[in-house]
């Protein structure tokens, strides 16, 4: 499996992302946590897409995943994170309820650092996360304004994109300045994961 390329997985590590992927595809079939076409192609479509991630990011004290969903990528990270002996602490922000008891169950199940908020992201208070993830959820304009809420000012925005990243790029630097460092995705060679700092308003 591709995401795994360069990474030393343990053995737990593979059984619980193994595990992981199990819930969800049960969980799939009462909730929508996942497209159904995309399940039987779950590691190489999600979990590869969620461990890339894992490798462009600092060792950090509080990472804050955005529309977190069907838990990538904030579980596969949090799991990731629990085999390095890293005390990262997850919060999930999901305003769906009943996705947000799958991913409590999750972080339960599979003994995670992690916290799930049952909130809209505009109507919580600054989370100063050192890094601040989203998937597939909004444009970056969109997401540096979430960034800009609950990103510290030191902290680091990771963000894959789809083949359309260059255009959201130069859409985005109308309303903000940052520094973006585009990241080829193993998943998608025209695609993208942006690692993003220093916002603020233009």
């Amino acid at each position: 499996m591709s995401a795994f390329e360069g990474e030393d997985v343990s053995r737990e590590t593979f059984d619980q992302l193994t595990q992981f992927a199990g819930l969800v595809e049960r969980w799939t079939t009462k909730i929508n946590l996942i497209s159904k076409p995309s399940v039987p192609h779950i590691w190489e479509r999600h979990i590869n897409d969620s461990v890339q991630l894992y490798r462009h990011a600092p060792e950090a004290d509080h990472w804050v995943d955005l529309g977190s969903g069907g838990g990538f990528p904030a579980i596969v990270l949090a799991i990731l994170s629990k085999q390095d002996g890293r005390n990262t602490k997850f919060t999930m922000v999901e305003s769906d309820q009943r996705k947000c008891v799958f991913l409590r169950t999750a972080v339960r199940e599979l003994g995670l650092n992690g916290e799930v908020l049952n909130k809209r992201i505009e109507d919580i208070p600054a989370l100063e996360a050192d890094i601040l993830s989203a998937r597939a959820l909004s444009d970056l304009s969109k997401l540096l304004e979430y960034a800009d809420l609950h990103l510290s000012s030191d902290g680091i925005a990771l963000f894959p994109k789809g083949e359309n990243w260059k255009a959201e790029d130069s859409d985005a630097k109308t309303l903000w300045h940052y520094t973006c460092e585009p990241v080829p995705s193993l998943t998608n060679p025209a695609a993208a994961i942006l690692r993003i700092k220093d916002i603020s308003h233009v």
